[in-house]
């Protein structure tokens, strides 16, 4: 089973940009769709973004559409996420894990995998 990491966070003014990071371990990672969500403090988990296995297909929740941008290099076993414009309501932490199909904005988890420590952005002046 493939371990992943989270990285990149930190803090950033509105208007700045943050790459975050994916990190996995394993020999499998090039045959799942990978997905970001976020959770807001006092607020549930969201789905953010995903992207195929291939890394052709994305999307977007409709709040980063625009903004943020996936992409992955399988051959380092990384998923990326571009956040661009961003705003105190991107203040949340960010996860990574697999998606059972990247087919919408709107994706779950991967039930054999299990939410990591994430990694924390914050958007604030």
């Amino acid at each position: 089973q493939l371990q992943f990491v989270e990285s990149g966070g930190g803090l950033v003014q509105p208007g700045g940009s943050l790459r975050l990071s994916c990190a996995a371990s394993g020999s499998t990672f090039d045959t799942y769709d990978i997905g970001w969500w976020r959770q807001a403090p006092g607020k549930e988990r969201e789905t953010v973004s995903c992207i195929t296995s291939s890394g052709l297909i994305h999307h977007y929740v409709d709040s980063v559409k625009g903004r943020f941008t996936i992409s992955r290099v399988n051959a380092w076993n990384t998923v990326y996420l571009q956040m661009n414009n961003l705003k105190p309501e991107d203040t949340a932490v960010y996860y990574c894990l697999p998606t059972d199909h990247c087919s919408g904005p709107f994706f779950r988890r991967y039930s054999l995998y299990y939410w990591g420590r994430g990694t924390q952005v914050n958007v604030s002046s």
